[in-house]
């Protein structure tokens, strides 16, 4: 596959695009927290990958890092102009729903409401530690892999993840039971008991991986 892809192989690329466009998206969303951008990061990443395929060494393992790597630093980017990307999403006609699409509407609103929980806590983190999290736990990949990606040594990316686990841990159990309370709340009209320790919902899976994502 390698070879192929130096050589400029357009099915051996049309391959590699079925087979991680999935991944590099999802990687983006949790990177940016927007959609709409993550698809823009999945496209601009497929497009830098072909010119520069050629850099592509020929021998090594699978090319999912290679193409984590560069949509983490397309989402670089797209982070720094946020404000004006968001800007202009805001000004956008909401799109008419249809009784026909309810469930999707539906099953697409809450997407949104685990992503908003997710990026809330995560861009309290520091960049390094966002990025290591979402290559290392969402996307699988190894702390080799993942060094490659970010290209930086082994031992970095485990001290960051380290980081980053504690502290996420910690800011999402806060985010959700308050998003558990307020919730509550709205459907009561009154102030519900609390619960020690308790985080429902499934956006705690989402914000709460387990240890077994990286090695």
């Amino acid at each position: 596959m390698r070879e192929r892809i130096r050589a400029g192989d357009r099915e051996a690329f049309a391959d590699l695009y079925d087979r991680y466009a999935r991944t590099v998206y999802h990687h983006a969303c949790r990177l940016i927290g927007d959609l709409s951008a993550a698809e823009d990061v999945m496209s601009e990443t497929f497009l830098v990958a072909w010119r520069t395929r050629e850099q592509v060494d020929p021998e090594g393992g699978p090319l999912g890092p290679w193409l984590l790597g560069i949509a983490t630093n397309r989402a670089r980017n797209h982070r720094r102009g946020v404000g004006r990307r968001l800007a202009f999403l805001a000004r956008q006609p909401k799109p008419k729903e249809t009784e026909d699409f309810a469930d999707a509407s539906a099953e697409r609103l809450d997407h949104q409401r685990e992503l908003a929980a997710v990026r809330e806590v995560l861009d309290r983190l520091r960049q390094p530690e966002r990025e290591v999290l979402a290559l290392c736990v969402w996307a699988g990949l190894d702390y080799a892999q993942a060094a490659a990606a970010l290209d930086v040594p082994v031992g970095t990316v485990r001290s960051r993840l380290s980081r980053a686990r504690a502290r996420l841990r910690s800011l999402a159990g806060e985010r959700l039971a308050e998003d558990r309370l307020s919730e509550e709340r709205r459907e009561t009209g009154r102030e519900p008991r609390r619960g020690r320790g308790e985080v429902e919902g499934r956006a705690a899976f989402v914000a709460l991986p387990n240890e077994g994502g990286s090695r």
